[in-house]
């Protein structure tokens, strides 16, 4: 069963498709057809609709989602982790 999803090859987040709990191996798919299965192990949980770290992100570099910038890292997210208002701002101020 797929837990997570991305939505272009660019992006460095997927989206949790279903309640994710901590330690739980997830699969996850490309929308734009460019892997057919990712898989990854989450370090916490992970509600519905929310993010998840496809790669360890160091505080200053770019979350992308959708194939585009949403922000910037503000605390180091480790692969499989959590991506939410406590670890990603804006870039707009």
């Amino acid at each position: 069963m797929r837990a997570f999803l991305v939505h272009s090859n660019r992006d460095n987040v997927g989206v949790a498709i279903v309640e994710i709990k901590r330690g739980q191996t997830l699969r996850g798919a490309a929308l734009d057809g460019t892997a057919s299965t990712l898989q990854l192990t989450a370090v916490e949980g992970i509600p519905v609709g929310h993010k998840i770290a496809l790669k360890d992100l160091k505080a200053g570099d770019t979350v992308t989602k959708y194939g585009e910038d949403i922000g910037r890292v503000v605390a180091d997210i480790p692969r499989g982790a959590h991506v939410h208002v406590h670890n990603l701002k804006t870039k707009r101020w």
